[in-house]
């Protein structure tokens, strides 16, 4: 990644030894926002210039222990000041480099400082989440089961190309805590997978999971699969072939990691993942329309909510779509 390169050209630089020093990451990138490396201490760093009349609340942030974020004055200018975020524990400087490289390749073009800071800010509170969850022990066994369907489409997408890959993964919006799995544009499609002894039946958690108001098409994919140890294909094997894939465009991989790390799957913890292993049953695509049996929001009192219920897919075949149906439908 080119913000390893230059943190590793900070780091071999002898003409300072005290204090800040700061390289653009590139010169089409937000002309406010470095590379940053605190010597002598060689911390490495994002840092944004922004007028010190801009009020930056920090106190969200506040105790934690392997990233912080700090405002020092400019000392190149008296009128403005340094909003740094700043890694603390270099046992996740991998992290920490994908997380900035990400930021750096899609913070865009705010229209004016203010929207700078607020963009940052807000993208420093998803890290703070992340590396909240660096220190648990991985993801349950049911994470790994719906993030290995979610991963499963996403490379069927891929090899399909029916879009091109970066548009491809940011439809992959699971991640991101939205209520449906993928989407682009008013199409959206929620991802399911059962491992269990019963196949027929899917849960839905909550009641706009399958609710599709405002949209122009719902699809839901349900993959049924055997989990099986040391057999199959593990969470990481399908991991490594869809970085195979995104290998020839950086931006998008960069993208994909970053992605996989706010799902909470992290490189360090690949080793809870090895010997678990998938094998594919069945997949199904099914159009969540009409009378497809579901709750939706409409459907509920006053005062009702977090509703969970389960669906018997075998009552679901008049719905049922193939995947170039789907894939047809998809609009990027």
């Amino acid at each position: 990644m080119r913000i390893e390169q230059i943190w590793s050209e900070l780091e071999n630089d002898l003409t300072g030894t005290t204090g800040f020093l700061f390289r653009r990451y590139s010169g089409v990138v937000q002309p406010d926002l470095f590379v940053a490396l605190k010597m002598p201490e060689k911390i490495r760093c994002i840092a944004a210039s922004v007028s010190n009349s801009i009020h930056i609340d920090l106190l969200p942030f506040s105790n934690l222990r392997d990233i912080q974020a700090e405002v020092v004055s400019d000392p190149q200018n008296d009128n403005r000041n340094i909003l740094l975020f700043k890694l603390l524990n270099n046992i996740h400087s991998d992290v920490f480099s994908i997380l900035c490289e990400d930021l750096m390749l899609n913070i865009g073009t705010p229209a004016d400082q203010k929207e700078l800071v607020k963009n940052l800010l807000n993208r420093f509170f998803k890290w703070k989440s992340l590396f909240d969850k660096i220190n648990t022990p991985g993801l349950t066994h049911e994470e790994q089961h719906g993030l290995f369907a979610e991963l499963y489409l996403l490379r069927k997408m891929l090899h399909a190309r029916i879009s091109n890959t970066t548009n491809i993964i940011r439809a992959w919006v699971g991640p991101d805590k939205q209520i449906k799995d993928f989407q682009t544009g008013n199409i959206a499609i929620e991802v399911k997978c059962t491992t269990g002894n019963n196949h027929q039946r899917v849960h839905i958690n909550g009641e706009r999971q399958l609710d599709p108001s405002n949209l122009a098409r719902l699809f839901l994919y349900h993959l049924s699969a055997e989990a099986r140890q040391n057999g199959g294909e593990s969470l990481i094997s399908l991991i490594n072939t869809i970085e195979t894939i995104l290998e020839g465009d950086s931006m998008t991989l960069t993208q994909f990691k970053s992605k996989l790390m706010e799902a909470g799957y992290f490189d360090h913890h690949a080793s809870l993942y090895e010997q678990t292993g998938y094998i594919t049953r069945n997949e199904f695509y099914y159009s969540v329309s009409g009378n497809f049996p579901r709750i939706e929001e409409r459907d509920l009192r006053p005062g009702v909510g977090d509703v969970k219920y389960s669906i018997i897919t075998s009552q679901c075949s008049e719905f049922l779509l193939t995947e170039v149906e789907v894939f047809n439908e998809l609009t990027f």
